[in-house]
């Protein structure tokens, strides 16, 4: 029996970078800094892990999140190869994510105060706590 699965939360180092395959399927491009519960030798103390979603979940990732937002991700870690233009051998390990979860609202600054939640006509109303059904 093997396993592979990847469980991080971490902060979006850039915008995430949406492009699509010949066959139309979202493919988006991500990277996450995942903090560290130390500091290593060069003072490093998060690390930055690339991580790519296919589908439904590339698009929402990339129309919803930005740089700086906290997202969790729940994947697999894949390794492979390719030939660069100059025709070097490049090798890439990424998560490739089976879900992401958007762990944060939107900031404050940019959501609108909304300050009548009833509704622009709706008034409080003043209730007896005896004709609570509860």
């Amino acid at each position: 029996m093997s396993l592979n699965r990847v469980i991080l939360a971490g902060r979006l180092v850039r915008d995430p970078e949406l492009r699509y395959s010949p066959n139309g399927v979202g493919v988006c491009n991500f990277t996450i800094a995942v903090g560290r519960n130390f500091k290593s030798n060069n003072g490093q103390d998060a690390d930055f892990i690339n991580c790519v979603v296919f589908k439904g979940g590339a698009e929402s990732l990339a129309n919803y999140q930005r740089k700086g937002n906290l997202i969790g991700v729940d994947g697999r870690l894949q390794s492979r190869s390719y030939d660069d233009k100059d025709g070097k051998k490049v090798f890439v390990t990424e998560v490739v994510a089976d879900s992401v979860q958007f762990l944060e609202s939107k900031k404050e600054g940019n959501q609108q105060q909304n300050d009548k939640p009833y509704g622009n006509d709706a008034e409080p109303t003043n209730l007896d706590e005896s004709q609570l059904p509860f």
